[in-house]
């Protein structure tokens, strides 16, 4: 009995320390989106044949790692019928002292992203948020909304650079990430 006590001492103290680490993770939350739930006509775009308000979602973020120097954020949807998914929002060089976006930032006219930060073309062609829009009839799309810590301050980028580098470039410096996987169908 005496030798059991101890290896089950070792583990609940490990289990212990383990539900501590977890409770500090880097998370991402939303008040507009949420995993596993559909979006709504805000974050839909426009255009296409879509008619949403194409507004990027209040994203926000906390427990970031130690060594952050700045973040990213991505949209990006794999179910896409292009072969290689579908960029909607890449945005670079978020300062480190940043912990939270409102609703529609990333909009292309009024853009009120942080200063210094960098939105990259989507695959819509533009430097902005562009929303939701499957083709009809596709089914549920998977929308990836993630965060990036960031072990760089700055990612240096061309002017149009495409989604494939920025998200090779992105990976490559992070240090941890937080997503939000939401859905969305057009019938």
């Amino acid at each position: 009995m005496r030798y059991l006590f101890k290896p089950c001492l070792a583990m609940l103290f490990s289990m212990s320390a383990s539900a501590c680490v977890l409770a500090d993770n880097f998370t991402l939350s939303s008040h507009d989106i949420a995993s596993g739930e559909m979006m709504n006509k805000a974050q839909e775009f426009k255009g296409f044949g879509c008619d949403g308000g194409d507004l990027s979602p209040h994203l926000k973020w906390s427990n970031a790692p130690k060594g952050v120097k700045s973040f990213a954020i991505t949209a990006y949807d794999p179910d896409a019928p292009t072969g290689s998914g579908w960029w909607h929002w890449q945005v670079i060089n978020i300062p480190a002292n940043v912990s939270e976006i409102p609703t529609g930032a990333g909009h292309g006219k009024n853009n009120a992203m942080p200063a210094g930060s960098m939105q990259i073309e989507n695959d819509y062609g533009s430097a902005s948020f562009g929303g939701a829009c499957p083709p009809e009839g596709h089914g549920i799309h998977h929308y990836r909304f993630k965060i990036h810590a960031l072990s760089v301050e700055k990612i240096e980028l061309p002017a149009n650079a495409s989604g494939a580098l920025a998200g090779y470039m992105i990976n490559a410096n992070t240090i941890e990430s937080s997503t939000i996987e939401s859905l969305y169908k057009r019938d």
